[in-house]
């Protein structure tokens, strides 16, 4: 018996009947070898960490464009973060930790530059049907690997298909929009409560709000620092969730989910929608626009550019140039598109010669 066999004998013994073990994927769309030593969801996890759109996540924009503080978060830190609180709920309802941490590690990797602004710059000049889910899906079965994208397992794609949530409901009621693993329902709930955490300390330590403007009732109930705040959120989720009817209920209580909806109500109003960041939304709006036409119009440099970003076999057949253009830019860091459009319309400088 191989190691991987042995720990999947081991993962029927301790893992909770709502779990989705190893041994018991779906699989993949194209069949191969299973490795002797990792499980599918392990060889799913290190596939995503090695990825050049993982790698890519670090100079992307989580909320505030270009920050000057290093300690604000980038689309990687708020990644980990997110893995982070996935984890440590899905051990303690001895859910499958490692398929959680794949669909975690991979929620993200089709997010824009400039974070939601540069996704809203795209639904308006691209698609009004671009999501930044659709995206990431898009990443690791189409783009990734130089167009043979990773060959994920389906549990871990449809987690990453379904994590998001916009402003509409953590958990929706509609079946169709719920991941089908307790797993990859339990990173987008993970998702809700990073973000709510780390865009609000962000936000007071950028200076857009100030501690004292926070709603002394989210505060009450989920603490005061960001630490006391994910110690409620996880451990209030934990203790909340209950066996319903035949199915595992994840829900936190009455009390937290208000004060978490209350919190998230202030960071729409205050910080997502402030007039900073409606200008920083209207900067990026006018650097991916143009950068957009410009590619439409330059086959060439749009080809150098998918090859730079070793996506040049993601141009197949039958795609249309708007779709190129789409994933080029999608895929770029904040910095990418800042020193592309720097290149594409600002004035070359020149050395003045001395007499």
């Amino acid at each position: 018996m191989s190691i991987r066999e042995e720990f999947e004998q081991r993962e029927l013994s301790f893992l909770s009947p709502f779990a989705c073990p190893s041994s018991r994927s779906r699989g993949r769309s194209r069949a191969e070898n299973l490795c002797p030593v990792r499980t599918v969801f392990q060889v799913d996890r290190d596939r995503i960490v090695y990825s050049n759109a993982f790698r890519r996540l670090k100079h992307k924009t989580q909320v505030f464009l270009s920050p000057l503080i290093d300690e604000t978060r980038t689309r990687l830190t708020h990644t980990l973060e997110v893995s982070q609180m996935a984890r440590a709920i899905a051990r303690a309802l001895r859910l499958n930790e490692d398929l959680t941490e794949a669909i975690a590690l991979g929620h993200d990797l089709g997010h824009t530059p400039f974070g939601h602004s540069g996704e809203a710059v795209l639904k308006e000049i691209y698609s009004a049907d671009f999501t930044h889910s659709e995206q990431s899906l898009r990443v690791v079965t189409r783009l990734e690997n130089r167009g043979r994208g990773l060959n994920l397992t389906q549990e871990v794609l449809d987690g990453i298909l379904k994590h998001s949530k916009g402003y509409g409901r953590v958990l929706p009621d509609d079946p169709a929009e719920l991941a089908s693993t307790y797993e990859g329902r339990v990173v987008r709930i993970a998702d809700f409560m990073a973000y709510l955490n780390h865009d609000l300390e962000d936000a007071i330590r950028s200076g857009i709000v100030r501690a004292s403007e926070v709603p002394r009732g989210c505060l009450r109930v989920l603490g005061e620092t960001h630490s006391e705040r994910a110690t409620t959120m996880i451990r209030d989720l934990i203790s909340s969730s209950r066996v319903e009817d035949g199915k595992l209920s994840l829900s936190p209580s009455p009390e937290v989910r208000e004060a978490m909806a209350d919190l998230r109500r202030f960071l729409f109003e205050r910080v997502y929608r402030s007039p900073r960041l409606e200008r920083d939304f209207e900067k990026s709006k006018k650097i991916l626009s143009e950068l957009y036409r410009h590619l439409l119009e330059d086959p060439f440099l749009l080809e150098r550019g998918l090859a730079d970003l070793q996506m040049a076999e993601a141009s197949r057949d039958g795609e249309s140039r708007e779709r190129q253009v789409c994933d080029f830019i999608a895929s770029m860091t904040d910095r990418y598109a800042l020193d592309l459009y720097a290149t594409l319309f600002f004035p070359s400088p020149f050395a003045r010669k001395l007499a």
